[in-house]
């Protein structure tokens, strides 16, 4: 067997594989799904069977992966939920976290004799906070309706959000100025997007995605991927990152299905998270796995150390700035699940991470330590923190949505 077809299927085999192993061990312990396929990736990989190389149709995948992780993580987001309270102390805990970040990352830039340039890529990766990751874990420990759920959204959402503004405003290459104006301009075009969205009930549109809901039209696939090629094409025509273009159409098609009837919303939502869940996004993961250089990391004693120190970053930084966001009356339990969840972040890293390396600012051992405290944030961070919570079983949603109604008015 070829390379080319050894790689196209031991990738879909480890995406396959990946929930069999989580099933398999949920009654022990819960560990997240994304922890087994990067695993995979890196058993798969160079760094321990050297089966599989990812090739530029699966690094192509990964791309598209990526930004259907976003995506998602933008329609996951319901702004009713988290406006007012939630949302000003998240974006509140993110500056104090970037000026900190920023701080620290420019001193270990300079301590390195990498430069402040390499500190601002590390500051930038230190306030990420991986919600698209999140989400599933959310869901599948039924937290995502309850209020400590509303508060990592929040703080996931900032998180995620805030980074890739950050990346357009200082990694982008242009000057300070320009780089504003040019987000700006995309801002405006993707506020008046979703400003349309979110007016109007659009019965035509509505109309059509019932039509070929169950035919092989299948227009609400095809219209969602549509969104997301143009805002993800807007952003990168402007010399933006794709993440954010991605970003904004998952809060454009929240908006739109939300003029939809609670049946066919139901349906469009299981068909998109299909394609994003269950094909392009594990692909991401796999790959990461793939991609990681642990021979970079375990050859260079300063990259070992860096990686500790990485990962207790992101708790001090980005973990304890999420406590903003508590919501009231949290008991201990729950503050230090938000500070695991808060600095639990991966794409944005990865994101920021190949940027660096790209550009020559960010020298590989300091950015696979990086992505390392990034892949064990996800790998140990989220399964910590469900263990300091009770099991709560999805059944549960419907009494626990009963708390939302409160959140607005505490804000």
């Amino acid at each position: 067997m070829t390379e080319a077809a050894l790689t196209i299927f031991l990738v879909p085999a480890a995406v396959a594989v990946a929930p069999l192993l989580a099933a398999g061990l949920r009654r022990v312990v819960r560990i997240p799904l994304v922890v087994f396929e990067i695993v995979l990736g890196i058993l798969l990989g160079p760094a321990v069977l050297g089966w599989v190389a990812p090739d530029q149709l699966v690094s192509a995948l990964a791309n598209f992966g990526l930004a259907m992780l976003f995506f998602l993580a933008g329609s996951e987001i319901d702004m009713n939920r988290i406006r007012g309270r939630v949302l000003n102390r998240s974006i509140l805990g993110w500056l104090v976290a970037l000026a900190v970040a920023l701080a620290v990352g420019i001193g270990a830039g300079i301590l390195l004799g990498h430069g402040p340039s390499a500190g601002v890529f590390i500051g930038i990766a230190l306030t990420s906070t991986a919600l698209g990751t999140l989400m599933p874990v959310l869901r599948d420990a039924g937290e995502l309706h309850t209020p400590f759920g509303t508060a990592v959204i929040g703080i996931g959402a900032v998180g995620e959000f805030g980074p890739l503004i950050a990346i357009s405003l200082f990694l982008s290459g242009r000057k300070p100025g320009t780089a504003a104006i040019v987000l700006l301009a995309f801002t405006a075009i993707a506020t008046a997007a979703i400003v349309i969205s979110a007016r109007g009930s659009h019965p035509r549109l509505h109309a059509m995605i019932s039509a070929t809901l169950r035919t092989s039209g299948q227009f609400a696939v095809r219209f969602v991927i549509l969104v997301v090629a143009a805002l993800v094409a807007l952003s990168l025509a402007l010399g933006l990152d794709m993440l954010l273009g991605a970003f904004a159409a998952g809060m454009v098609i929240r908006f739109i299905l939300d003029g939809a009837t609670p049946k066919d919303r139901e349906i469009v939502e299981s068909k998109i998270e299909a394609v994003g869940f269950g094909f392009l996004v594990p692909i991401f993961f796999v790959v990461t796995g793939l991609r990681f250089d642990l021979q970079a990391l375990t050859s260079s004693p300063t990259a070992i150390l860096l990686l500790g120190v990485f990962t207790i970053l992101l708790l001090l930084i980005r973990g304890l700035s999420g406590l903003f966001t508590t919501p009231p009356g949290a008991s201990p339990a729950d503050r230090r699940a938000i500070v695991l969840l808060a600095a639990t972040g991966l794409p944005i890293i990865v994101a920021v991470t190949d940027i660096g390396t790209k550009s020559g600012d960010l020298p590989s051992t300091v950015a696979s330590a990086l992505v390392g405290a990034g892949m064990l944030s996800v790998l140990l961070f989220p399964l910590i923190a469900l263990a300091q919570r009770p099991t709560t079983r999805a059944t549960d949603a419907p009494t626990l949505l009963e708390g939302d109604e409160d959140i607005p008015e505490e804000a």
